[in-house]
């Protein structure tokens, strides 16, 4: 194996432990078994376990969040752009489920990027722009857009955690049924929303 070669190998193993087991569960002396090396050549590559864990949390964090500022980022209605966001987080937490286990623990380790709060702060910003334009456009104070977006993606953060275990239903009525609730409230919610619904919603 070349240097990088074993680097990698070394992130992957300590992500799979990291998932099963938390940050304390680990140690130095399992990611080595597991990759049939001595723990001086995992020390030599990232100093210790805290180095393999804020590179595999700085890695998750960068792919959820490119994830959720591309949905945000591209051109449609507000509410459809909401239901990509939601969708792209369901997306992430289907396909990379040991890294959002990672990401929604608790960790003594401070990474590059700060921990699953800040990923939700970064977030926040990211919507927080397209909530500012509507209530604009409605003739609300847009100076409480920052406070919503924080409500609107905690919101979706704690459904996520919640489907990381019980994966039903479908993520796409999971995202038609968080958007329907963000975007009608209680007294306005509909009996039975759908993902492309917004699509042709121009004024709701």
């Amino acid at each position: 194996m070349t240097a990088k070669q074993r680097r990698e190998q070394l992130i992957d193993i300590g992500r799979t432990l990291f998932a099963e087991r938390g940050f304390d569960g680990t140690s130095i002396e399992e990611i080595a078994a597991r990759a049939r090396v001595s723990k001086p050549v995992v020390y030599e590559h990232f100093g210790g376990k805290e180095g393999i864990y804020a590179v595999v949390v700085d890695r998750e964090m960068e792919q959820l969040l490119d994830s959720i500022t591309t949905a945000l980022s591209s051109e449609g209605h507000p509410r459809v752009l909401l239901e990509q966001a939601a969708l792209a987080l369901l997306d992430y937490i289907e396909t990379s489920t040991d890294g959002f286990r990672i990401l929604v623990r608790d960790s003594p380790v401070a990474s590059s990027t700060g921990g699953f709060a800040s990923l939700i702060s970064d977030a926040a910003s990211q919507v927080e722009h397209l909530l500012a334009e509507e209530f604009a456009n409605r003739g609300f104070d847009a100076g409480h857009a920052p406070m919503y977006s924080q409500m609107l993606v905690g919101m979706v953060a704690l459904t996520g955690q919640w489907w990381l275990e019980v994966r039903s239903p479908d993520k796409r009525v999971v995202a038609a049924h968080l958007v329907n609730l963000a975007w009608n409230g209680l007294a306005g919610l509909e009996g039975d929303p759908h993902i492309d619904q917004a699509e042709h919603t121009t004024s709701s």
